[in-house]
């Protein structure tokens, strides 16, 4: 039997988060240890373990969870200034918890490539 992650703990109740949205196919939720501002995971409910999981029949939660991004974003102040979005994908792609998450990411002057030694006081 697979042990649940951590993501589907959350959908599960089991762990407590900071939900800023959710409905009956995706949740939300501020990330633990932020690496921006702002920086919100976006969750389908359905079990995926990574973008190279996902099939032709997900499309539309694909596209669902993208608005609920883009509705995310304008309500935490970031359309305007702008905002990243970031889905690691397997091992290689930095990806730590295996069901399908976008990092969304901002309030700041985000720097690229990501994780580059640019001054904190930017980011």
């Amino acid at each position: 039997m697979n042990e649940s992650t951590i993501f589907k703990r959350i959908i599960d109740g089991e762990i407590p988060a900071s939900i800023v949205y959710e409905d009956d196919q995706c949740l939300a939720f501020h990330d633990v240890a932020p690496q921006a501002p702002i920086h919100i995971l976006v969750i389908p409910k359905k079990e995926i373990p990574s973008i190279d999981q996902i099939k032709s029949e997900d499309k539309e939660l694909i596209g669902h969870l993208f608005l609920v991004i883009q509705t995310i974003a304008r309500e935490q102040g970031l359309a305007e200034d702008g905002y990243r979005v970031i889905c690691n994908c397997g091992e290689n792609g930095g990806q730590t918890v295996f069901h399908l998450h976008y990092h969304l990411m901002g309030g700041c002057n985000l720097q690229w490539p990501s994780g580059s030694s640019a001054p904190k006081e930017n980011c």
